[in-house]
């Protein structure tokens, strides 16, 4: 039995499928029974609940050869921070109470970075630690890039503005990822459990893209080739941010991690090597995750 944490959400999903796929038994953990409903369907065993509930997790990570682990974060959290701690904790009871020896853990690149990250800083860098701190248990992390799901998620505000609008350097070249090639080395893990403790995996997609090629690439399948990129000052994207319904927390958070991404600070340490270049490109993808962000 392998137990998917976030089994409804981009990578969550795609794993649980993919492990379906390979004959796994499957146990999908997610909030909401209705949208855990498909992959029940599928042949997965629904397990619906609070994932800041530690005895609800630990339920659902008894008996599990693996479990994946992730942190639901909302942007309209008072207090990030706090809250990713509440959740965090909760995993880190339940792995240790249900006994699971191999967990993966969904983490980030630049989570080794204590601060100025933004929310890899204030969610993945603290869960990270707490997780090296268990005992008897065998933890992977998966350090994947930016996602080409959330270049796609500014094509709300192309259509509103005419543009796509971020904090980021427009000519800083970026590893970028999909998600499905996330999901796909979160499964051939789980169902491999070929690591030790502490183990760490980056994923880094095909190539680095700048913003302003990654725009180029939406504005083509949007129909707009001569998209523009707008460099926003971290004022002006908080603002934009704060209207779009983020907390001043999260807000800041997110131009935290803009700059630190412009600046360098987020970088690869593996390189580009076999293992972390995955192979799907953006321009493969990106009229196909409009079509399922619409």
């Amino acid at each position: 039995m392998i137990t998917v944490m976030g089994a409804t959400g981009n990578v969550g999903r795609k794993i649980v499928h993919r492990l379906l796929e390979a004959g796994e038994p499957v146990r999908a953990v997610g909030r909401n029974p209705q949208a855990l409903a498909e992959l029940a369907a599928a042949g997965a065993e629904p397990r619906a609940g609070d994932a800041a509930d530690a005895a609800f997790l630990t339920a659902a990570f008894r008996g599990a050869d693996a479990v994946h682990t992730m942190l639901p974060y909302s942007q309209t959290a008072p207090d990030f921070r706090a809250e990713q701690a509440r959740l965090g904790e909760a995993i880190v009871t339940a792995i240790r109470n249900s006994g699971v020896r191999k967990v993966v853990a969904q983490s980030s690149l630049g989570a080794e970075l204590p601060a100025g990250t933004g929310f890899i800083a204030a969610s993945l860098h603290s869960q990270e630690q707490r997780l090296r701190a268990l005992e008897g248990v065998d933890v992977l992390f998966l350090r994947p890039t930016l996602f080409f799901e959330s270049i796609v998620a500014a094509a709300g505000m192309v259509e509103a503005t005419g543009v796509n609008a971020d904090v980021v350097d427009p000519d800083v070249p970026l590893p970028m990822v999909a998600a499905r090639d996330v999901a796909e080395a979160a499964a051939a893990a789980l169902r491999s459990r070929d690591w030790t403790h502490g183990d760490v995996r980056e994923l880094l997609g095909p190539r680095d893209l700048t913003y302003s090629e990654a725009t180029r690439i939406l504005g083509a399948a949007m129909g707009r080739p001569d998209l523009p990129y707008v460099q926003l000052p971290g004022g002006e994207m908080a603002a934009a941010l704060a209207q779009a319904g983020f907390t001043p927390d999260a807000a800041a958070l997110h131009v935290e991690m803009g700059n630190a991404m412009s600046a360098g600070t987020i970088i690869a340490h593996e390189g580009r090597t076999t293992q972390t270049t995955t192979p799907t490109r953006f321009e493969d993808v990106v009229s196909e995750l409009l079509e399922e962000a619409s």
